[in-house]
């Protein structure tokens, strides 16, 4: 039977009520998500208020967004024990407060909120100020399950991230990634902070590869098997979420692997090699017709689409060494873009277009690394931390999980391209590796 996961837009659905109450204004910090940090805007956040019964969990609910988005690198939460207003005698809603109590303590933001259960349904309400303007940008009601709170506070931090930034998020994003932890590599996913961990494949020795479609429905993925002559092989698989079902994509002699989506999600970049050389080729997903766009000395491989479809960076040997390098999705204007170190690989292009990360190997060690399309502003995120590889960045563009080995085990981690912030994710299960994030979802 296939393993059966559900789509994670039905996993929950939330039921937003209540105005929307946008400030005309533009946010009031200036960031850019994507781009370096700048600033980083105080916010206070006192204790969501709920009945005893219910405070646990609300105030849960409260410790995740407070932990996505001091992990954002944007924010920083006023230490409680610095505010002055009087929870008893204070309100929440607009006159109910004094924005002075907040603005005393160097309040930018103010968010205020409360929490209720009935029924097995959880609902929040959440109201965020502009503290100096004495504005309310955002008025927000959510509900969800009992037992999805933690996708419940996931969705205030990405709609608190845009009050405070006009950017969202990827705190709702999912990670696919590649763990031995049952004794076979298998394809797994997870939230964006590893937490609600699923099994995806179940019937392979040895899969890899993984690889979301744009809308975040199916996911790509190679498995070594057996092919239509009975020799084990790298096949091509696309596992549909909403359905559990497996179906082949590519057997044909050879690799198959390194599969990626273009943006308009109706043709796919991969790695071949029944010709017997490793060539790039694109897959038209409706007719399965295949069009080589490489073909060079060596190998070419880990092709990965530029955002607006039109560029791919793929890692080439013609030069000598493994580079990389990018070409326009014809195959045509080959441009190589690395230069350094022994090796390169796995090129990820960020969705917000500005920068490509890889992975390098140099002095002995792997590690991660980005630069602008064009090849300059060549800068490494990782060092002294062991082997660090396949980084994969986030939909905001601003976050990239790779792999590494610093610890003797393979695990999955998530940084910044800022480099201020790092978190280890994946911890005793096994080597995880490969780490893909999923498209935007709500």
């Amino acid at each position: 039977m296939p393993n059966t996961l559900y789509s994670p837009c039905l996993i929950l659905t939330f039921f937003v009520a209540i105005s929307v109450c946008q400030a005309q204004e533009k946010p009031m910090i200036s960031i850019e998500v994507g781009k370096a940090r700048i600033t980083q805007s105080v916010v206070a956040f006192p204790n969501l208020d709920a009945p005893g019964d219910f405070e646990g969990k609300v105030h849960g609910i409260q410790e995740v967004v407070i932990s996505d988005l001091t992990f954002s690198g944007f924010i920083n939460f006023l230490n409680p024990a610095a505010f002055v207003e009087d929870p008893k005698k204070a309100g929440m809603a607009p006159g109910t407060f004094r924005f002075s109590d907040w603005s005393s303590v160097g309040a930018e933001f103010l968010v205020k909120g409360k929490g209720s259960i009935r029924g097995g349904s959880v609902s929040v309400e959440i109201f965020v100020y502009a503290v100096h303007s004495e504005r309310q940008i955002l008025s927000k009601r959510y509900q969800a399950k009992e037992e999805s709170v933690r996708k419940l506070a996931h969705t205030i931090s990405n709609d608190l991230m845009l009050a405070f930034t006009g950017k969202k998020g990827p705190f709702t994003s999912k990670i696919a990634f590649v763990s031995d932890k049952n004794g076979k590599k298998e394809i797994y996913l997870m939230d964006y902070d590893g937490h609600n961990r699923v099994k995806v494949t179940s019937r392979f020795s040895h899969a890899m590869s993984p690889a979301w479609s744009t809308d975040g429905k199916n996911l790509l993925f190679t498995a070594i098997t057996k092919n239509s002559k009975n020799v084990r092989n790298h096949n091509l698989f696309l596992y549909h979420l909403s359905t559990g079902t497996i179906s082949l994509l590519s057997n044909r002699t050879g690799i198959n692997s390194g599969a990626v989506y273009n943006p308009e999600g109706n043709q796919i970049a991969l790695t071949m090699s029944f010709t017997g050389d490793s060539d790039i080729y694109l897959m038209d997903l409706k007719s399965k017709a295949l069009q080589q766009i490489t073909s060079s000395f060596g190998i070419d491989v880990d092709p990965s689409w530029s955002p607006d479809g039109k560029q791919i960076a793929f890692v080439s040997s013609r030069f000598g060494r493994p580079m990389v390098c990018k070409m326009n999705s014809d195959g045509s204007n080959v441009e190589r873009l690395t230069f350094a170190g022994e090796f390169n690989a796995t090129p990820s292009w960020s969705p917000t277009g500005n920068k490509i990360a890889f992975a390098g190997w140099d002095a002995g060690k792997t590690d991660i690394f980005i630069m602008n399309p064009d090849g300059s502003s060549l800068e490494r995120l990782t060092e002294n931390s062991g082997i660090n590889e396949d980084p994969a960045f986030a939909p905001d563009g601003f976050f990239i999980a790779y792999a590494s080995k610093r610890n003797g085990t393979k695990n999955i981690y998530v940084t910044n391209i800022d480099k201020t912030a790092e978190r280890q994710i994946t911890s005793g299960f096994g080597n995880c590796e490969t780490p893909r994030w999923s498209p935007m979802m709500d």
